[in-house]
């Protein structure tokens, strides 16, 4: 095999190599910081049948519970902070002294 085969088949082995190591740091999430954040989130979706379900959506830092047929989205009700977000907010109220 001469020289240039011999450099063609090292940048075929680097080009796959790269390619692995992308796909595997994209599996393990570690691309998930440059994905532009949504202004939108669904936290959960409840099916109730066929066709029906009720959703748990983020937006713009509201908390909403839809409903969702195949006709419309009605909103059911809008939702306080998640539990976390209350535990969290306790903890530092009791850390300060306040409540």
């Amino acid at each position: 095999m001469t020289a240039l085969g011999l450099q063609s088949l090292a940048a075929v082995f680097i080009v796959l190599a790269l390619v692995a190591a992308l796909a595997w740091l994209a599996r393990r999430g570690a691309f998930a910081k440059l994905r532009r954040a949504g202004a939108v989130a669904v936290e959960t979706a409840v099916p109730l049948g066929e066709r029906r379900s009720l959703v748990i959506v983020a937006v713009e830092g509201r908390r909403l519970l839809l409903g969702l047929t195949p006709t419309q989205i009605s909103m059911v009700a809008e939702l306080g902070p998640t539990f976390d977000a209350q535990v969290s907010s306790s903890e530092a109220g009791l850390a300060t002294g306040t409540k």
